[in-house]
This record gives structure tokens, sequence and C-alpha cells, in this order.
């Protein structure tokens, strides 16, 4: 991974100079004007008698609103995009804060929905919030993007030989031509930088001076984005799953080999000691080595899943996929996935669990192929890729001397290198962010390492530290009360604490 062009700096004092304020040094009217000052109409989050979502909404008292902005910011008289919202307001108005802005991460996640279970984590701090939720430019209910992929995910592993690398060369540079060949003429807008300039139309339409904000995993890079762009935009920052912006780019899953190697070492302990319910061996050693077979036997061919085939190049996703929540029903629905997969490895006819059959529609299915579409957009409109597939070739042989199961997974070559160069410098990120940092010390998403080098870099920063649990995404996910506790008396009180919190995990 790399750092951050010097140059970005221009491109940052590029972006402020958009009309972040009434009027320019000049007295040159904002091109935003309309924008910032719109008016947004409020309604009924439910679309249809299936809208699980809008109706937990309705449930909660939120209300949805469509904000308008341009496709592109230095053209903002030209073609325009929706940005999907939800609220819960203030209940509390008599000490309410201001709004709070959520986003969940992905990137490409879906926000519009998360209000009412981020409302119930804050306890009664969340009566003094507007919670806003925010599907992102192109995700969920905003003006879509959707490059007809044949899967939900970029990502796949290389393989075990050279021939199963080509192939996923191959396959990288399909996903890569299809974005082109249907949505080519809206990637240029695809990036992060972008969608923080959408989060400050909503911070202007919603009437707020400021705002606040809930970032998880990807949603911290996203808002360290915003508040370099926007200094003085920002009340309270939490950052939940921390990235370290100086290694954000489109290959940001290496260096995760250990943190999910340790995470299946757990995992495959749990397991062990609950062998009478999933039959995956009595020891550690013995589940681990269940987890081998699996892959050895894809390797001879695909494994037969109900109706799927699972070959060398998806086995290792489907269980890099089941490492990232670290509580019993999480673990349970990965063991039960990894006995189908056992059976299917010995020839058995297998009906894949519930967990196994949506992650195998994901990877193998167009079902969600909108939510790799944007995924990969942002990354690959974010920050460069390398271009050279041999660069690749021999990042997987390194890493799979050290881990032959997620090395090659974290290392693969992917839709970025055959994309078109991003149109602006990556953000250089400001280093006086007085932000809330959260993160798990096994964390296999995004590592704590990530997390230890923001803090180091914002000395203005408190980090709460969630010991001895391999979870991504704490804050009101994990059930830590003393995670929350941090948390929600920085939301109530605007002061960080005195100093570092450690939490400790609760054990299984």
């Amino acid at each position: 991974m790399t750092g951050f062009a010097a140059a970005a700096a221009l491109a940052l004092t590029g972006a402020l100079a958009l009309g972040t304020t009434p009027a320019t040094a000049t007295g040159a009217p904002d091109p935003l004007t309309r924008y910032h000052h719109q008016h947004l109409t409020w309604k009924s989050c439910v679309r249809g008698p299936d809208d699980d979502t809008g109706k937990d909404l309705q449930k909660a008292g939120a209300q949805c609103a469509d904000v308008t902005v341009p496709l592109d910011y230095a053209d903002p008289g030209g073609r325009t995009l929706t940005v999907a919202i939800s609220r819960i307001k203030a209940t509390d108005t008599a000490h309410r804060v201001g709004a709070l802005l959520l986003n969940s991460g992905g990137p490409g996640g879906q926000t519009l929905g998360d209000p009412p279970w981020v409302r119930a984590a804050m306890k009664d701090t969340g009566k003094r919030y507007d919670v806003v939720g925010v599907d992102p430019r192109f995700v969920g209910r905003s003006t879509p993007l959707d490059c007809h992929w044949p899967t939900g995910s970029q990502f796949r592993s290389p393989g075990h030989d050279r021939a199963g690398f080509d192939r996923s060369t191959a396959f990288a540079e399909e996903l890569a031509r299809d974005c082109q060949k249907y949505e080519g003429d809206v990637l240029p807008y695809v990036t992060t930088r972008n969608t923080a300039r959408d989060m400050d139309v909503i911070r202007a339409a919603l009437g707020e001076r400021r705002i606040s904000y809930l970032g998880y995993s990807y949603g911290s890079y996203l808002g360290e984005v915003y508040t370099t762009m926007f200094p003085g935009r920002t009340d309270r920052v939490v950052l939940d799953g921390v990235i370290d912006p100086g290694r954000y780019n489109p290959r940001l899953l290496r260096g995760a080999e250990s943190a999910n190697r340790h995470a299946l070492r757990d995992w495959a302990a749990w397991a062990a000691v609950r062998d009478p319910a999933y039959g995956l061996g009595r020891t550690r050693d013995a589940v681990l080595a269940v987890v081998d077979r699996i892959q050895r036997a894809a390797e001879r061919g695909p494994l037969r899943v109900g109706d799927y085939r699972v070959d060398e190049s998806v086995a290792p996703l489907v269980v890099f996929n089941g490492l990232s929540q670290d509580n019993d029903p999480a673990y349970g629905d990965f063991a039960a996935a990894v006995r189908d997969l056992r059976d299917a490895a010995d020839g058995k006819a297998v009906t894949p669990g519930p967990w196994l059959a949506d992650m195998l529609g994901f990877l193998l299915t167009g079902s969600e192929s909108e939510y790799g579409s944007v995924q990969t957009s942002i990354l690959c409109g974010d920050v460069g890729a390398p271009r050279d597939p041999e660069t690749y070739w021999r990042d997987v042989q390194h890493a799979r001397a050290r881990d032959p199961l997620f090395g090659p997974v974290t290392n693969d070559i992917g839709p970025c290198a055959f994309w078109d160069a991003p149109r602006e410098h990556p953000t250089t990120i400001r280093d006086d962010l007085p932000a809330l940092l959260v993160n798990a010390t096994g964390d296999p998403r995004t590592t704590y390492q990530g997390a230890e080098a923001v803090h180091r870099d914002w000395p203005g920063s408190r980090l709460v530290t969630l010991r001895g649990a391999d979870q991504h995404a704490v804050f009101g996910v994990y059930g830590s009360v003393c995670v929350d506790a941090a948390v929600n008396s920085y939301l109530a009180t605007g002061r960080l604490p005195a100093a570092d919190v450690t939490c400790t995990a609760t054990p299984h």
C-alpha cells in the first residue's frame, strides 16, 4: 500500500473552493447555492408491502427524503443525482446537539436503514440528535449504478498455480470492461471525495452549521476525508473500525492475513468445544485441518453445493467472509457452512444452510451486482492500482508462502488494474482531528495497527480499544458496555476521554 501524493494538497484547495461558503472571496455567487438551500420533502420511508427496511424506519419514527446533488461538482449546473436520506428527529429538543450522519462502510454499503439501531445503541443520548442515515451516491435508494456483473464481489482467490492466476486476471479485466460498458459516463464521479461533497450538501440542506458523524470501516475513511475537505463543519466524530488513510487504496486488504488467521484459529477453538453440534473436530487443529481439506478438494475440482459450484477461487472467500463478527450466532453460521463444504468435499449431496446459500448467491450470481459495482468503482476511482499483472503474481507468490489460504486472496489482482486513472489525487488527511477512534485488537478487516497509526498521527484523538475480540465494528454491534459507554459519553458531552480507554471482550 502506498502513501498519498503531495500534489493532493492542490486538489484539496480546489475542492474547498467549490462553494463551501455563501460567496467567494471576490463576492461571486456560490455555484452550489441551489443545492445548499434546496427544500427537502420528508415522506414515509415505506416503498411497498415487502419493504422491511422502510417498515423498520417507520416504526422508529423516521422519515425519508431525497437530496439533489451535482454529478460533477466542477459543473454544478449539469447533470444531477439524488441521494436518499432517512432521519429520526431529536425528541429532547431543549438539549439538542444537532444532526448525526451515519456511514456503515463498504464502500457501497447502504446506511439508510441504520438510524433505528444506532439510535437504540445511543440510549438516552440519542434523544438529543437527529440521527440521519445516508445511502451514498449510487448506493441503495440513491441514483443507482450497476455494472451487470455476474457476482456481488470483485474479490477472488487466484488458486494454486499460474493458470488459476491467469483466470483471475481475465475475470478482473472482464469486470472492469463491464463497468466501462454500462456505467462509463459516471465512473469518474464515483469517489469518496464526491461522497464527502454530497455530505456537505446534506449538512446545508438540513440547515446545520456543523454535523456530528459516526462512520464504520470504510466510513472511517469517509469521515477522515470529509473533515479534511470541510474543516470546521464537524462537531463530534466517532470512527469505528479505523482505516489508516496512508494505507487506503484498492489493495487495502493486504496486510490483513495475520489478523484473519488469528480469527480463524479462535473460531476453530470455539467450534472444537462444540464438536457434538457441528462435528468438525474435537481440537482446534482438527477443525483447521477440515478447512485445509476443503481447499485441497476445491483445487482438484469444483465442490457441488446445492445449485452452486465452489472452486478454488471461491472457497477461500467463503472462509474469509465468515470471519468478521465475534459472537456465537455468527460463529455458528460459519461452522454450519464449513460442515456443508466438508460434506461436499466428501462427495455428499449438500443443501447449503441459510448463511452459506446467501454467501454463494452473493459470490456466484449477479443478484447483488450493484454492491460490487459501487464498491469497486469507489476504490478504483479514489486511488490508482498497479497495472502490470506480474506485480500481483509476485505478491501472490510471496504471500502464499506466509499464508497459503488468505495470502493469495488479499494480494490477488482486481478490476482496478484495468481501470482508468482517478480524476483527482487522493486527499491528504489533516493531522489535527479531535476524533474518538474505536477498534478491536483482533479486527480482521480494519486491523488494530491501522487504528494505532491514525491515533499516533492525530495527537488530539482518543482510542477506545476492545481487547480480545476478533470483531469488525464495535459500538452498538458487539455489545460491549464499556465501549458503548465511552462513545455515548463523548456524544453526550462533546468531551473526549481524558486518556485512552481499554475494554475487555466478553468471553464466549
